[in-house]
């Protein structure tokens, strides 16, 4: 078998304000999983900072085959792939069907990544999770907690196939020299989320269960677990600038957390989210569910050296976020 051609490391271009640059002025990028939440939203800021974003729909080109994904990677021939395209759901559909999770993620990865490298593509994100991380991580998480403890069982399957994608690109960057990246965002939410109370994650899962409840003028709510986890959310369009500022200057083998370095209890989102969707009903918990992990809070210092911070504070994106959903509805 003949090896792949080895992807030349170039050297970075200064950007118009003097910076040294990774990614070229507009720039042809591949934003794989353009659909998504994720995905649409760093199609939206690559595009507003001039750069030209190559899409495809699942139908035109399932990433889970290889070949074809080589094949329409090598025609194409992008300056960049941001890898935003993933199997990705809350507590339930984890826990429900894990086999899917996994490989599905694992053969997306695998056609991607891989074919990026056949194809002499220069630059790639890849975009993993904070799920990563050890369920008992010492608080805020930073980047070399990565495999220093068990994983949280209810995600574990998505949670080792995130890690795989993070040791391809580590290992294209050892063998072949490959400018490849990657980043794991925190809980994430904002316009272009997944709503749908089987699969969805938990802040828009409570946003459409606290606005039919008062559509139905129902009394209480009840949720699942204690309450008490504390979580970190970020607005996606801050996650699409991080990446952005990745894409230019970041070149290291390290993932980057991206985050806002805040966060707060399930019972405090749901309190927010309350009164942002107008329920005035008693709140109720249901103890037999499971918690999950009891917090995930990143340390995003290496992010926040780049010159990047968060600019949507929490209830202002969960009340944009709402009168988007509404809009659609």
């Amino acid at each position: 078998m003949t090896e792949s051609t080895t992807v030349p490391t170039t050297a970075p271009k200064a950007d118009p304000t003097g910076a040294p640059s990774y990614l070229p002025e507009r720039a042809r990028v591949f934003v794989a999983g353009h659909r998504g939440l994720v995905g649409s939203a760093v199609a939206r800021r690559l595009t507003a900072d001039g750069h030209e974003v190559i899409t495809r729909t699942r139908a035109e080109l399932d990433l889970r085959d290889a070949a074809r994904t080589a094949e329409f990677l090598t025609t194409t021939r992008p300056d960049a792939v941001v890898l935003a395209a993933a199997k990705v759901g809350g507590i339930l559909a984890n826990s429900t069907r894990p086999v899917q999770f996994l490989e599905e993620n694992l053969q997306i990865q695998l056609s991607v990544v891989a074919g990026a490298h056949a194809a002499g593509v220069e630059r790639l994100l890849f975009l993993g999770s904070s799920c990563i991380y050890p369920k008992l991580a010492p608080q805020p998480i930073s980047e070399d907690a990565l495999l220093t403890g068990p994983l949280e069982p209810t995600n574990e399957a998505y949670a080792l196939a995130k890690i795989a994608g993070i040791v391809q690109v580590q290992s294209y960057r050892k063998q072949y020299g490959a400018a490849y990246i990657s980043a794991m965002p925190t809980n994430l939410y904002g316009p272009g989320d997944n709503f749908d109370l089987e699969t969805s994650h938990v802040l828009p899962a409570l946003i459409r269960r606290f606005h039919e409840a008062r559509e139905s003028g129902r009394e209480e709510i009840t949720l699942w677990g204690s309450g008490t986890p504390r979580r970190e959310f970020l607005h996606v369009d801050d996650l699409a600038a991080a990446c952005a500022v990745l894409l230019r200057t970041y070149d290291g083998d390290d993932p980057v957390n991206i985050g806002c370095g805040q966060d707060l209890t399930i019972r405090e989102l749901a309190e927010t989210v309350a009164e942002v969707t107008g329920f005035r009903g008693r709140l109720a918990w249901d103890t037999t569910k499971p918690d999950g992990t009891p917090r995930k809070l990143l340390d995003v210092s290496r992010l926040t050296g780049l010159g990047w911070k968060p600019q949507i504070a929490l209830r202002d994106g969960i009340a944009s976020t709402y009168a988007w959903w509404r809009a659609q509805s």
